[in-house]
């Protein structure tokens, strides 16, 4: 019976590991549009992505000159979650901020 054992956790002790893949990350963009104020944009940054005064008013004149720009990079729930967060909040606000999610390194 103690041989039995011993073959067992030595077959489990060769067993060859599995490989986990790091999760993947995604990017929550903001786009810029002709309607939404600045002051919002920095609201959003500083609220939902706990961005600086200072950082969140460079992201915003990124947005406003090249079209866009990264709020956050998440795992991919995380960032879902706050893209429907900022349209939400855009929505009540009734300005028509949009929102994309976009997988890093793709």
């Amino acid at each position: 019976m103690t041989e039995e054992i011993i073959e067992t956790s030595l077959t489990v002790k060769n067993k060859p590991k599995q490989k986990h893949k790091k999760p993947k990350n995604f990017a929550v963009i903001l786009h810029n549009d002709n309607y939404t104020p600045m002051d919002f944009v920095v609201w959003v940054l500083r609220t939902m992505f706990n961005r600086t005064e200072e950082l969140a008013e460079r992201i915003t004149q990124e947005i406003h000159t090249k079209g866009l720009g990264v709020a956050g990079v998440y795992h991919f729930e995380i960032a879902e979650q706050k893209a429907m967060e900022v349209s939400i909040a855009a929505k009540q606000n009734e300005f028509p901020l949009q929102v994309s999610v976009e997988e890093v390194g793709a």
